[in-house]
């Protein structure tokens, strides 16, 4: 049975999603004013993982992940490159596209922008002004957010301390505006010659909150199973979807809230932030990181849990793929040589390691002890294929659960692409030298191989062969 943990209820409950078999999705997306952040990819990738395991559960998941593409940063961002809101926008998009990819996050997603729904965020807003929600300030339009009775709940947070901590850091005019120093914005009054639409209110763009309210509920419908996000959105930015949503339509409008926890930088734990100077960024990374070993690394750690980001967790998070593909290759080695047929204790076997993986996982995606079931089976493999005898159908049934169970954390196990004639008759060539105890010739035929990216492995079982990763 799937658990989850709700943010809301602060408890692991049963996984129901509103139609049977289907799994309505969304997760926020970044602010595209600059490369995405090892924090961004840690949420991208966590969700991913969740989405991969709910496929694999049988669910048909639709998800949506937005892209915030009008706000200060943005409009910052292009009045400092002497540029548009939507060129930034449209590069740094572009960047997001390519940098996931590398980390192997799914494309099957929906992406919509903000600028290309304002009608649709235009009309919501109407409606929570209409029904008395929200009110018209100069070509400001607030949120009476302790007009919604559940406001706090989200972040357990009790409204009159909110209005405290809000009191300390609303500017003057803006809380002259404001009818309660709580209340937040729908739609903001334009500046000067800063981006703009036309609205019932005057010229001015959507806040932050309500963008992914009528994104979500426009993609997925009114009540949606999952919501998900770094654990920083809990409040305000989920607190007010929640409010606006929940008072614009009158129904629930997440069944589960899930939050992702941060990343620290290096042994010491510090936090990511550039007036550290540690700020990571992955398109960065990835000019000299493998993206297969930042997805092991933020994969294996449960989502709800920080992750540490340090030269050791690269360097294990890279032994560890290093050990499931050499697993892998052991295995389809041994095809070569293996007999007709299956043995049952090893499939028994296997099937006992994909129980144990799917009851991990299943306690609300515990990613941690998921994978340690997959390294027990990269370990059964590799104590498969140096048995004497093998079977083709075990070792099938092997290779396809090892992809299988692996690809839900994002990693692509891949057979070497060797296929050359003429490298085949060297690794040949050679064993035929070592039989002959022709030593230079042997060694002189590893070098060459190894020049091409192929590195040779003498087991007892027969020469071996991988493509070097790079």
């Amino acid at each position: 049975m799937l658990q989850i943990f709700n943010t809301l209820t602060r408890k692991k409950e049963k996984f129901e999603p509103v139609t049977p078999g289907i799994v309505n999705m969304y997760v926020c997306g970044p602010t595209v004013y600059n490369y995405i952040h090892i924090g961004n990819a840690r949420s991208a990738i966590a969700f991913d993982t969740v989405r991969r395991y709910l496929a694999y559960r049988g669910y048909k998941v639709n998800y949506v992940s937005n892209f915030t593409d009008v706000d200060d940063k943005m409009i910052n961002a292009a009045r400092e490159n002497h540029t548009t809101v939507g060129a930034i926008a449209d590069k740094y998009i572009a960047a997001f596209m390519q940098d996931t990819a590398a980390l192997n996050i799914s494309s099957d997603v929906i992406h919509p922008r903000a600028t290309q729904n304002i009608p649709e965020i235009i009309d919501f807003v109407k409606t929570l002004v209409n029904n008395g929600y929200a009110y018209d300030v100069d070509g400001d339009v607030y949120f009476r957010a302790r007009k919604f009775p559940s406001y706090g709940a989200l972040p357990h947070i009790d409204v009159d301390q909110l209005e405290i901590g809000a009191s300390q850091h609303v500017s003057k005019e803006e809380m002259a505006k404001k009818e309660d120093p709580i209340d937040f914005a729908l739609w903001k009054k334009s500046k000067g010659d800063e981006i703009s639409w036309d609205s019932p209110w005057g010229k001015g763009r959507p806040g932050w909150h309500i963008e992914c309210s009528v994104m979500a509920t426009k993609y997925l419908g009114k009540t949606i199973d999952i919501h998900g996000g770094g654990e920083d959105l809990i409040f305000p930015h989920h607190e007010n979807e929640r409010a606006q949503s929940e008072a614009n339509t009158h129904q629930t409008f997440v069944k589960y809230w899930m939050h992702n926890g941060f990343v620290t930088i290096g042994d010491d734990n510090e936090k990511m932030s550039k007036s550290l100077g540690n700020f990571i960024t992955v398109h960065d990374l990835l000019k000299h990181l493998d993206g297969q070993v930042i997805r092991l690394l933020m994969a294996t750690t449960h989502y709800r849990r920080p992750i540490q980001y340090s030269d050791s967790s690269v360097q294990e998070a890279e032994s560890n793929l290093k050990k499931l593909q050499t697993a892998f290759n052991n295995l389809t080695y041994r095809l070569h040589n293996a007999e007709d047929g299956d043995d049952p204790k090893t499939d028994q076997e296997v099937r006992q390691i994909i129980a144990d993986f799917t009851d991990a996982m299943d306690d609300d995606f515990n990613v941690q002890n998921g994978i340690a079931a997959v390294y027990e089976l990269a370990k059964f493999a590799n104590t498969y294929s140096e048995h004497q005898v093998v079977f083709t159908g075990s070792i099938q049934f092997i290779i396809n659960t090892l992809k299988q169970l692996a690809g839900i954390f994002g990693i692509k196990l891949e057979q070497s692409e060797l296929k050359d004639d003429e490298i085949w008759k060297l690794i040949h060539e050679r064993e035929n030298a070592r039989h002959n105890k022709d030593f230079i010739r042997s060694d002189e035929i590893r070098e060459e191989l190894k020049a091409r990216g192929i590195v040779l492995e003498d087991t007892p079982q027969g020469t071996r062969f991988r493509k070097e990763q790079q």
